[in-house]
C-alpha cells in the first residue's frame, strides 16, 4: 500500500458565512495541498466535519473533491461509525471506484469490549474487498482500541491493511510496530506524534496540520521515511507551537482559523462547533508569518 504511504492530510470542508459548503474554497484547499507534496487526500474524515453534513452534502462532497483532484493524488474514504450494519451498508451502496481504502473509525458512544471492537471490524471486513484503514481516537470515541486487538484484526484480515493509530499512549504504537505482520501499515493519527511514530518504522500520517503547511510538514514526513532525524527535527521546532495552536479551542475550528490567514478559506464552522477565538487567531498569525 505504497499508495498512503508518507503525508496524508484529513480535509476540512470549507463553509460560506451563511454555513452552506464553500466549494470554490474547497477546490482551492484541494490544490494548495497537492502542490504543496502531500501523497493522498482523506475525504469525509472527522476533520472535515462529517457529522454535521448531510448525505447530500457527503456525496457533493465526494463528487467534488474526486473532480478536483482529478486524478492526481490516492483518496482515502472515511467511512465509519457506532452501527455496524449501517457502516456496511454504506460502504456496500458507495461508489468506491476511485479509492484506494476505506478510512473507518472505531464504534463511538457505545463504548463496546475489545471483543465488540473486533467483531465490528470482523463483520467489515467480512463484507468488502477494500482495504481498510482501521481508525483509533480514544479522545473521540470514549475507548481504546488496545493493541493487541488491532494486532488480532491485522493477522486475521489481509484486506485490513493498516491503522490510523491516535492513542496518546505512544507506547501503544511501539508495541504495534514492534508486533505488527510484515505488510500491515501504523500510520500516525497525531501531528505531534507524526515524526517519532515514523522514525520508529511507520508509515506516516494523516495530518490536520499538513493542509496548513503541506510544503513544510509533507517534507519532514519525507525526511523521517529515509530516517534522517536531524533534519526532520528542525522541521518539526518550527511547526510546533503551530500544531498546538490549531488544536487548542478543538479540530478544525483552529486549521479552518489558521487557513483563512493564508486565504484558503474562511474561519466558519457549523454547530455545535464554534470559531476559534481572536486571541488564537493572533498567536496563530504570528506563526503564519514566519513561513512566509
Amino acid at each position: 500500500m505504497k499508495e498512503i504511504t508518507g503525508t496524508g492530510v484529513a480535509l476540512l470542508t470549507p463553509f460560506t458565512q451563511s454555513k452552506t459548503i464553500d466549494f470554490v474554497s474547497l477546490k482551492k484547499l484541494v490544490n494548495y495541498v497537492i502542490e504543496g507534496g502531500v501523497d493522498y487526500l482523506v475525504v469525509l474524515g472527522t476533520t472535515a466535519e462529517t457529522a454535521t453534513l448531510n448525505a447530500a452534502e457527503k456525496q457533493q462532497v465526494i463528487e467534488a473533491i474526486i473532480a478536483y483532484n482529478n486524478g492526481r493524488l490516492p483518496l482515502v474514504l472515511g467511512i465509519g461509525g457506532n452501527n455496524t450494519q449501517d457502516v456496511i451498508s454504506q460502504i456496500k451502496n458507495t461508489n468506491t471506484e476511485h479509492f484506494t481504502a476505506i478510512l473507518s473509525v472505531s464504534p463511538y458512544y457505545n463504548r463496546p469490549t475489545q471483543e465488540g471492537i473486533y467483531q465490528h471490524y470482523k463483520a467489515i471486513a467480512e463484507e468488502t474487498t477494500m482495504p481498510i484503514i482501521l481508525y483509533n481516537v480514544p479522545s473521540r470515541t470514549g475507548s481504546n482500541m488496545e493493541a493487541n486487538t488491532t494486532l488480532r484484526l491485522a493477522n486475521d484480515y489481509k484486506n485490513i491493511v493498516a491503522i490510523k493509530e491516535a492513542s496518546p499512549n505512544f507506547n501503544q504504537s511501539i508495541q504495534l510496530l514492534r508486533d505488527k505482520p510484515k505488510n500491515f501499515m501504523v500510520i500516525s493519527g497525531d501531528d505531534d506524534y507524526a515524526l517519532p511514530i515514523t522514525l520508529a518504522g511507520g508509515s506516516g500520517v494523516i495530518s490536520v496540520i499538513g493542509q496548513g503547511f503541506p510544503k513544510e510538514f509533507s517534507q519532514m514526513i519525507r525526511l523521517g521515511l529515509d530516517k534522517k532525524p536531524t533534519e526532520a527535527y528542525e522541521l518539526y521546532f518550527q511547526l510546533m507551537q503551530s500544531i498546538s495552536l490549531i488544536f487548542k479551542e478543538g479540530n478544525p475550528a483552529g486549521i479552518k482559523s489558521l487557513l483563512s490567514l493564508k486565504n484558503i478559506c474562511e474561519k466558519h464552522v457549523r454547530l455545535p462547533l464554534v470559531e476559534a477565538s481572536e486571541k488564537v487567531r493572533i498567536e496563530m498569525k504570528v506563526e503564519v508569518e514566519k513561513f512566509r
